[in-house]
């Protein structure tokens, strides 16, 4: 049988797509007697007139050829081609004939470049001759495909004399003229070098441009394309650095040039100046802007320097990070381009700001923002429905905007001046990196005060969001603003993002930002409620209440009053934070230490042994860099093996790379290339195949990503919209839309829910009842929120209790007042001089009855509780709540004596939902047989009463404390594994974090892991993937 024959393996590309020279066609240009016929005079003053663009020569990587490299004596892996299409690249030769076509040659062009728009966005104000030198300009360009991936394109234009024959039309040195006569004529033509790349690399690749400059400058014509091609093919060896700490530094003489590396794999790659829009806007203006993105209005920026339209508008998108903008994004539109503002869909788009009043009457309903002037303005008279941003988050943004220092200067001021040309641009990119920093942290911390209450909706089971009770928390004045923002593709996407557990920079500050007690109660605790710590610190915060209150017009934002704000220092020195009354005004932000590796000099990139020469250099410094690092150094030695491994790839050397690529899964697993080892293990010959099977590191790494499937991708990722049902429920159906509601999640619970709902009835449950239990549960839970207890009571509490039900008012043997339950106690909250009277914990109840007492002629029901510790019995005249709060004290007593018996305090937190289940049944049913049907729930006063599970001495002895791993979940998991990690293991690790844990590995691939040194829930259930963890042992 024919062996398969391997896949052809496209190589990922370096840094470059496509690099092009473009300029004047050459119709437009014969000469300067020629072209100074198409200039008009107009009181005397000489007015050039448009010529027509081209691209004049075209260059894709690769330069080297598979034959080129045989040639050399290297092996070498068979690359294909990704998807091109053809460009029929002019070709310099002999001339032959004056102005006569020249023998075209193919050239495969990227996908997503389109050749007939280039011209135009490389020339977006058009091409004209003009009379004297101008100085050289770059801006930028975002390229989409039809599948909505982005390239980013840099732009370096420049003049150059036009001589007596046409430039880059020939290769013949004596048509040259000297620059004399040239300048004579006064005519200057205007070029442009376009260079196109998969990442937006801004600030290098302009720098890159700018050396290219200097040397065409100095070139004859017949050598501006050598000179560009041997431009392109360094930037084509070029690897795109890993995300992680370690950037790249290549020489492109005379500067060094930094190619950062992304912050983290689910971070974006930001090479630019992410304070510019905060020189352009004032704050406020800032937050209009980032309130219309979110909105998903029609916008359209607007300046007089084409350069800062991309860079403006790239700005605010990673403001807006984690959450991205989905729709069409062309920030720079040539004049041909103007019709696309007439787009219906929702867009963002950049313009010359000579356009404004053409696009400002021509559509409706556009968003015009001036980036030279700082405005932001409607294009039609009727206002555009934009709404106000949150107004305590808009205040706190403003205070943190205004504390950043923007100017450079100032740090340079106590400085001496640099002599070296590299050296101050290091201390500038530094300095950048700082303020880049501190700008992601305050517009990071705008989104998350803004969203930060949205996973407390989600249901991540069924994907389900609900919304309504989301709006129904929110300030009256933000409600337009959630609601427009809650219809938006970018919020529907940062949902899927919630729900399937993404890591991002949201997720990671959700964590830091959460206490121990807020992460458990957020995974696990059901019903939330606020507890006595958190009671107290919105006491002694009326700005927090206050402002739910408050509405604050759009317009008005820059008249927002913000308390105890330092003068406003327009970012002319530094506020130090103890001018200021809050915390939260000066972000106290670090910037992660980087790391550098400096790329080899490649000499002659066209030459394929130079290149060879290149790629073993290479290999050897980085063997170099990762023998010197430290052996804690784990985060930097797994880029090393990325890059080795990448290196060792474009060299053809594909057992080498596989090689350093399985050594990620001991380093750092985050940035393993998955789908690429994949294909290069499909692009393996029959021997090589054979080979590798030999070693056993890639035998294991052949099973891993090729004999293994993946996780299969969800059929349905979609979020759903919780809404109530509209139809009768069987079981399972009930099942489902209770865990949709995030009511209780725990299968076993909403079974017994069940029962009490349908007792005496047919089993199935109408749609009515659902609602009637849904609200009176929902109503419930307003009413705890809203439970406001004073001082002199909360003294008396534990600072993590929770009041999870209050009795109405009532007479006691210790006065009339209100019986409050939480998870730890029974206490009574009496009325007039407001008061705190303990009646019990839990654990020291003796016995719970319920009777009647004579009073004239009626028998009142009354609630009894003996004390263990105490020979009075309290006494509660509860009237017709007696039988329920009977039932609700005895399971929380039955909960907490299982807890202590166990060791196990997540009996407490299943008693308080049986309890609360309990009085939403009564609520829902209202009937004689209410507390009947609630007594289906009582399930640990039934277990302690009719099978009393006792503790075996020596276990109850040797149990310090039981955990369970499926805490949380629907249902209970196997564990199938458990490891032990000692404090202190991670390097990187937070000094709060550093503690032990145990790591619990259940079915289906989840894993638990708890905080050892406390046995709190350190990291809930998440998932690594669909096979069966198991624990293997080293020999």
């Amino acid at each position: 049988m024919a062996e398969a024959a391997p896949q052809h393996l496209a190589l990922p590309s370096g840094l470059l797509e496509l690099c092009a020279l473009l300029g004047p066609s050459r119709d437009s240009l014969r000469g300067p007697d020629q072209v100074r016929e198409q200039m008009s005079l107009k009181n005397g003053v000489r007015l050039p007139s448009a010529l027509d663009p081209e691209v004049l020569s075209i260059f894709v990587p690769p330069f080297v050829t598979k034959e080129d490299s045989q040639m050399a004596g290297a092996p070498c892996v068979t690359p294909s081609k990704t998807r091109r299409r053809s460009f029929r690249k002019k070709r310099d030769k002999p001339k032959t004939e004056p102005w006569k076509g020249l023998p075209p040659e193919d050239v495969s062009v990227p996908n997503g470049v389109d050749l007939l728009a280039l011209p135009q966005l490389c020339f977006p104000g058009g091409v004209y001759v003009a009379s004297e030198p101008r100085e050289d300009c770059v801006h930028f360009l975002v390229l989409t495909d039809v599948c909505g991936n982005r390239t980013y394109g840099v732009v370096a234009q420049y003049y150059r004399p036009l001589h007596d024959e046409s430039c880059f039309y020939n290769g013949k040195a004596h048509w040259e003229p000297s620059w004399p006569t040239a300048c004579a004529a006064g005519c200057f033509v205007p070029f442009a070098v376009c260079v196109v790349s998969k990442l937006p690399y801004y600030n290098a690749l302009k720098d890159c441009l700018s050396c290219l400059l200097t040397h065409l400058k100095l070139c004859k014509d017949f050598e501006v394309d050598n000179h560009i091609k041997d431009f392109a093919a360094k930037l084509s060896l070029i690897p795109s650095p890993p995300p992680g700490p370690l950037h790249l530094i290549f020489n492109m003489k005379p500067l060094q040039i930094v190619f950062p590396s992304r912050a983290d794999p689910e971070s974006p790659l930001i090479d630019l100046d992410l304070h510019l829009p905060l020189l352009c806007f004032r704050p406020e203006k800032v937050l209009q802007i980032l309130t219309c993105l979110l909105t998903e209005q029609r916008i359209v920026f607007f300046s007089s320097n084409w350069a800062l339209l991309p860079l403006v508008a790239e700005c605010f998108l990673a403001y807006l990070r984690p959450l991205q903008w989905q729709h069409t994004f062309v920030p720079v539109l040539s004049h041909q381009m103007l019709d696309f503002v007439m787009a219906p869909t929702t867009f963002l788009m950049g313009c010359h700001l000579d356009h404004f009043e053409e696009v400002s009457k021509e559509a409706d309903g556009l968003i015009l923002i001036n980036i030279d002037n700082g405005s932001v303005t409607c294009s039609t008279d009727k206002d555009v429905d934009v709404p106000d941003i949150p107004l305590l988050a808009a205040q706190t943004f403003i205070q943190r905007v205004q504390s950043l220092q923007l100017h450079h200067e100032l740090d340079l001021a106590h400085l001496g001046t640099s002599t070296d040309l590299n050296e101050g641009r290091t201390r500038r990119r530094a300095w950048q990196q700082r303020l880049n920093c501190q700008v992601q942290q305050v517009a990071l911390h705008l989104l998350f005060s803004i969203f930060r209450e949205v996973k407390n909706h989600l249901n991540y089971e069924h994907r389900v969001f609900n919304s309504e009770e989301f709006l129904k928390t929110r300030a009256p004045g933000d409600q337009q603003f959630y609601r427009q923002v809650l219809d938006t593709y970018m919020f529907h996407s940062f949902l899927k993002a919630r729900l399937s557990g993404r890591m991002d920079a949201f997720a990671q500050m959700d964590l830091h930002m959460q206490s121990e007690e807020d992460r458990f109660n957020g995974m696990l605790a059901s019903p939330r409620r606020p507890t006595i710590e958190k009671m107290a610190s919105r006491k002694s915060s009326p700005l927090h209440i206050a402002h739910r209150r408050m509405v604050v017009s759009m317009p008005n934002l820059q008249d927002i009053t913000i308390p105890e704000l330092p003068a406003r220092n327009s970012s002319l020195r530094k506020v130090d934070a103890s001018e200021c009354s809050s915390g939260s005004t000066v972000l106290s932000v670090t910037p992660k230490p980087t790391y550098t590796f400096k790329i080899p000099e490649i000499h002659f990139p066209l030459v394929s042994q130079c290149v060879q020469a290149y790629y073993s250099d290479c290999v050897a410094l980085l063997s170099k860099a990762m023998s010197l690092l430290a052996p804690d150094s784990s985060v930097l030695l797994a880029r090393y093996f990325y890059l080795r491994g990448a290196v060792h790839l474009m060299h053809g050397q594909l057992l080498d790379a596989l090689l350093d690529f399985q050594s990620l899964y001991k380093t750092d697993i985050r940035i393993f290339p998955a789908d690429l080892v994949r294909r290069m293990v499909g692009s393996l010959s029959g021997p090589q195949r054979a080979q590798a099977e030999r070693v056993p590191e890639l035998r294991r790494l052949i099973s891993e990503v090729v004999d293994k499937p993946g996780e299969a991708p969800k059929p349905d990722d979609r979020v759903k919209n919780f809404e109530l049902p509209r139809k009768h429920m069987q079981l399972d159906d009930f099942v489902k839309r209770v865990q949709e509601s995030g009511i209780v999640k725990d299968t076993s619970i909403i079974h017994r829910l069940f029962e009490a709902l349908t007792v005496g009835h047919q089993k199935q449950i109408d749609p009515e009842t659902f609602k009637d239990f849904y609200n009176c549960w929902k109503e419930a839970e307003a009413e705890a929120q809203e439970v406001s207890l004073p001082l002199s009571v909360m003294e008396h509490l534990d600072k993590n209790e929770c009041v999870y039900k209050l009795s109405s008012s009532v007479k006691t043997n210790h006065g009339v007042g209100k019986i409050a339950m939480t998870q730890k106690r029974l206490f009574l909250l009496t009325e007039g001089r407001p008061g705190y009277v303990e009646i019990s914990t839990f654990r020291n109840i003796e016995e719970v009855r319920s009777t009647t007492v004579a009073f004239l002629l009626l028998r009142i029901p009354t609630l009894k509780i003996k004390m263990a510790s105490k020979k009075e019995v309290f006494e509660a005249n509860l009237k017709t709540e007696c039988d329920l709060w009977h039932l609700m004290v005895k399971e929380m007593w039955a909960g907490k004596k299982l807890a202590d018996d166990h060791k196990d305090p997540q009996y407490i937190q299943q008693a308080l939902t049986h309890v609360l289940l309990m009085d939403a049944v009564v609520g829902t049913l209202q009937s004689s047989g209410a507390v009947y049907a609630a007594s289906k729930l009582s399930y640990f006063d039934k277990m302690k009463s009719e099978m009393p599970l006792t503790v075996p001495k020596t276990t109850s002895e040797t149990l310090k404390h039981r955990i369970n791993p499926s805490a949380g979940e629907t249902f209970p998991h196997a564990v199938d594994v458990l490891l032990y990690t000692p404090g202190h293991l991670d390097p990187a690790e937070k000094v709060e974090d550093a503690h032990p844990k145990l790591w619990c590995a259940l079915n289906e691939g989840k894993v638990t892991v708890f905080d050892a040194s406390s046995w709190t829930i350190y990291q809930h259930c998440f998932k690594v993937g669909t096979s069966k963890l198991v624990l293997g042992r080293a020999v």
